[in-house]
């Protein structure tokens, strides 16, 4: 992926942010493009630490650049969908204030229950990205139309993925796959303007 850090002005939805086209044209998925989008939780939308309180309850950090990333990515239609081999009251939490409503919670065969889910919805997995950071994800990665994983993801992981964001995992990494997609449906550029639209007072 290559990224202008120019400080120059751009014109309204001009994007800074690149990627190669040949992951761009993976990420358009195949037979009508990208429809679901799955995504892990620790390491993932966390840093992957487990922080636990005086009482044993689970604290989780979450970034709010990824929020947005996959509030954009539903009102473009490509749905958001968790399977995470945890659960917990904050991440219950988070994913509502969001919106994301299908999550799968305490998975550990998470290939079978991304299969249910495709089958629910008639999707194929060409029609599926996916982003994890462990050995439970590569059944998912392996089949996924598009599988990503955040640079702080096992060696094993990395080594079988389409793309590595540039970001950690809880540091904006599902942002940036959220980001892609958006430009693989060719949404990104829209949504920008849209944005710079309203800062800008048009």
């Amino acid at each position: 992926m290559t990224v202008d850090t120019s400080l120059a002005p751009r014109a309204t939805g001009t994007a800074a942010l690149r990627f190669d086209p040949e992951l761009l044209l993976r990420a358009q998925g195949q037979g009508g493009g990208m429809k679901a989008a799955i995504l892990d939780v620790d390491g993932v939308l966390t840093d992957g630490r487990l922080v636990f309180g005086e009482h044993g309850e689970q604290l989780k950090v979450f970034h709010v650049l990824d929020g947005h990333g996959l509030k954009m990515l539903a009102q473009a239609g490509i749905a958001v969908w968790v399977i995470t081999g945890r659960d917990a009251p904050a991440l219950r939490r988070r994913l509502t204030d969001l919106g994301v409503t299908t999550v799968r919670y305490g998975v550990v065969d998470k290939r079978a229950a991304a299969q249910a889910l495709l089958d629910e919805h008639g999707i194929d997995w060409p029609q599926l990205a996916a982003i994890g950071d462990d050995w439970p994800d590569l059944p998912l990665l392996q089949r996924a139309g598009l599988a990503v994983a955040p640079p702080n993801a096992h060696a094993e992981v990395l080594a079988r993925v389409h793309h590595v964001t540039r970001a950690r995992g809880g540091e904006g990494a599902a942002r940036e796959f959220c980001d892609l997609l958006l430009q693989g449906a060719g949404r990104y550029a829209q949504a920008l303007q849209q944005f710079q639209g309203t800062l800008d007072g048009r």
